[in-house]
């Protein structure tokens, strides 16, 4: 008997172990809701509903080519061992995935029991993410192939498997997590992922480029296809290819009916290629999960402060933007690039907290939390890569710069709602009209300062530089800079 074991790849549509399992004759399809993962620091309720919609709308595909969803609880080794004892296994079909810790170990482990067993295990990308890279010359030319392969549908040619396995109900996974009320959750599912790409091309990313920096307008204006990405629920090819095929229709327009397309399709085409590059560093480094890229940052001394760290995330610092940005978070498990990168910086540069501390919370409030991508970004912002830009942002710059008219600080926070623009803008210096709006927990320029000269004076250390162009050479984007 063969599995086609579902991971973070929920849909039926340009799915490879789907097709290759279908070529090797009749499968079983089973996705394992595991508990333990849940109970990981950077996993929450948020992304169990989330999952819980794309299930059920895998379900439904599934059911249209005469096939049934098995749902397993429990430890994924245990429950193979299981249906091999009564039924032998020759091969699991599956993708690859680029997890956290555990789910890496898992997979270690999984393999090894495969290996005991005699049992083939084959895996197909997911993303344009190679294993067992050693530099990355060349990554571009792969990563090329990989997004412009043609897409995969044999599902016409399924052939039914008399053997049944138990499987639980969907709704009874709600027992194994710790529910959150009050959540504005993004709805997930294959046909949610479908909408949102059709309305990003036809009309809400026609500004793309030039809205996605600012909360006003990035809520609509972003794809926000990201978290269906982080749970398989569209494909990345498809998502580019669409993109594309929509760019070269856009060219052949004249002019004056390009609009801005031409520029906002760019854009988000180049991300998708950023949104690889990073999981990549991630498969190759995985340990940036808790420690610093650069090993110069090792002396940095960041004790937890639990009344700055608090206050963060409650959105009570006192400084409009952040606190604005970490409402909107905690309530609707979004927030665009810059904004992110905003609250990490400030988090720790201006309070000083560990940056392992920062992501974890921050883990929970994504609904689009891809481990890849988190932990190479929150260690950018953090300062602690040794080959990127320090960048520490000033909140009250970027509330001038992305939020003049305070519209969106005012929306989360209600504190604020009938306070004029020009005094929220120095509320960090003088709040004499919010008596409910706490006052600035730290002097944003002062901190600012320190936190800078601290990092520059590790980058000033003998071998320092030597560090950084290992970590270049392993990781670093090999795409060459306009002149």
């Amino acid at each position: 008997m063969n599995i086609l074991w579902f991971k973070k790849d929920l849909r039926t549509t340009n799915h490879e172990p789907l097709s290759q399992a279908i070529k090797n004759g009749p499968f079983i399809p089973i996705y394992i809701f595991e508990p333990e993962l849940f109970q990981q620091h950077d996993y929450s309720y948020r992304h169990f509903v989330f999952l819980k919609d794309c299930l059920d709308d895998l379900q439904h595909q599934l059911n249209a080519v005469s096939l049934k969803l098995i749902i397993n609880v429990g430890n994924v080794m245990s429950i193979f061992n299981d249906i091999h004892s009564n039924t032998p296994i020759q091969t699991i079909f599956s993708h690859e995935e680029t997890g956290n810790n555990w789910t890496y170990r898992r997979d270690i482990a999984i393999k090894k029991w495969c290996k005991t067993h005699s049992i083939n295990w084959s895996e197909y990308q997911q993303f344009g993410v190679i294993r067992k890279l050693k530099n990355r010359d060349g990554w571009s030319k792969h990563w090329q192939t990989f997004i412009n392969k043609t897409p995969i549908n044999n599902l016409d040619k399924i052939v039914p498997n008399p053997i049944s396995l138990n499987s639980i109900p969907l709704d009874q996974l709600e027992q194994y997590v710790t529910k959150i009320n009050s959540l504005d959750i993004q709805k997930g599912g294959s046909k949610q992922a479908i909408t949102l790409l059709k309305s990003f091309i036809e009309n809400r990313g026609k500004n793309y480029h030039k809205e996605m920096s600012s909360p006003v307008t990035a809520f609509n204006s972003c794809s926000r296809l990201s978290a269906h990405l982080t749970h398989g629920s569209i494909d990345l090819r498809t998502i580019y290819q669409t993109l594309s095929k929509q760019k070269t229709y856009i060219k052949s327009l004249s002019k004056d009916n390009q609009g801005s397309w031409n520029g906002a399709l760019a854009a988000i085409l180049g991300r998708l290629r950023w949104h690889c590059h990073f999981i990549q560093k991630f498969e190759d480094e995985p340990t940036i999960e808790y420690k610093n890229l650069h090993p110069g940052y090792d002396v940095l001394d960041k004790p937890l402060n639990l009344e700055l760290f608090e206050a963060w995330k409650a959105g009570k610092t006192g400084f409009p933007m952040v606190d604005a940005c970490m409402r909107a978070l905690a309530k609707t498990g979004w927030l665009n690039f810059r904004m992110r990168a905003m609250v990490t910086s400030f988090a720790c540069h201006h309070l000083w907290l560990p940056w392992q501390a920062v992501s974890h919370y921050l883990a929970n409030c994504f609904t689009d939390y891809e481990p890849g991508i988190h932990y190479s970004q929150i260690q950018m912002q953090a300062g602690t890569t040794g080959i990127n830009t320090i960048r520490i942002y000033n909140p009250v710059k970027q509330l001038l710069d992305h939020d003049p008219n305070c519209s969106f600080v005012k929306h989360w926070i209600p504190e604020l709602e009938s306070i004029e623009p020009a005094l929220i803008h120095v509320i960090h210096e003088s709040n004499l009209f919010a008596p409910h709006y706490p006052k600035p927990i730290i002097n944003e320029k002062e901190s600012r300062t320190i936190a800078r000269n601290t990092l520059f004076k590790i980058r000033k250390k003998p071998l320092f530089k030597d560090l950084s162009s290992n970590i270049v050479q392993k990781h670093g984007s090999r795409k060459k800079r306009k002149p």
